[in-house]
């Protein structure tokens, strides 16, 4: 789902950078207005958990793999507006360490994740969150979250010339439906999980040990399990011809989610894992002390 840099036209990503980073600030500033202090554990496991689980490519179908993206699980249990920042924060974490996503795409992947896939998981739950069909919104909300994102995505790189003949746009969004489906039956299944562990869990979230271990486990052993084949954007990329244009603007020892100077592949990919959790984790709690703060003053 991450656009890398090359793939957008220059005034496709640039118009969004300069979009999404103002969009940001307001949805930070909204969200800080209700922040209650006793949440900032949880604003840090929440991103690293997420973080650890987009790590883990499962496949979608032949030769294409796909991901949780977690826009929608973020927004039930922190809200849409502490979900959009946490988000906004991973996918910075991702381009500028682990090169996942370019770094003058930032905008675009932004706006279509931390922004609008949020947004768009959110609102079934806050439509019908409260009833009867409190389970069916919470798997709807991660549905829409992953159509809402690909949907941009798919736009932004056909307003930026990429060809697309209809078989491989209807290939695509068939491929991007499946990942959707999967991403709400996930989003579902952590939901009821935790609140199994803790009922009232997301009504009252707090930061769990288990959210913890679990992203530990995914980052140091579901690594392991994770296919190696292309997800949805790079399936696409190959098939119209784009993914040569793709480019690095700098290189990190952590590139493609492997510590580079370690011999065992396990342990270059547990230990890039395991630094992404810790910078994540960190990222989020200075943020929420960041908000805490200001909200005080």
């Amino acid at each position: 789902m991450h656009i890398p840099d090359g793939f957008l036209s220059t005034p496709v990503w640039a118009t969004l950078d300069a979009a999404a980073l103002p969009s940001v600030v307001v949805i930070a500033r909204r969200a800080q207005r209700g922040f209650d202090e006793s949440r900032i554990p949880l604003l840090g496991v929440m991103g690293a958990f997420v973080f650890a689980a987009q790590m883990i490519n499962f496949p979608v179908g032949v030769g294409t793999t796909g991901h949780l993206v977690g826009g929608a699980l973020l927004a039930y249990l922190l809200g849409p507006g502490a979900a959009s920042v946490v988000m906004t924060s991973i996918l910075i974490i991702q381009a500028l360490v682990f090169q996942d996503g370019g770094l003058l795409a930032l905008g675009a992947n932004v706006t279509n994740m931390a922004i609008f896939g949020v947004l768009a998981g959110y609102l079934p739950y806050y439509l019908w969150g409260g009833g009867r069909w409190r389970r069916v919104s919470i798997f709807a909300g991660g549905v829409l979250s992953v159509l809402t994102s690909a949907a941009l995505a798919l736009s932004e790189l056909l307003i930026s010339g990429v060809k697309m003949p209809a078989t491989v746009l209807g290939i695509s969004s068939l491929l991007f439906l499946v990942s959707a489906i999967l991403e709400g039956a996930i989003t579902l299944a952590v939901v009821q999980a935790l609140e199994g562990i803790r009922p009232g869990f997301v009504r009252k979230p707090k930061a769990s040990p288990a959210l913890g271990v679990a992203a530990i486990l995914l980052a140091t052993v579901g690594v392991l399990l994770a296919s190696t084949a292309p997800d949805g954007i790079w399936k696409l990329a190959m098939t119209t011809g784009i993914a040569g244009h793709a480019r690095s603007l700098f290189s990190t020892p952590f590139s493609g989610y492997e510590l580079s100077f370690l011999q065992t592949p396990w342990l270059r990919k547990a230990s890039a894992g395991l630094a992404g959790l810790a910078l994540i984790y960190g990222a989020c709690l200075l943020i929420g002390r960041a908000a805490a703060r200001n909200r005080s003053v």
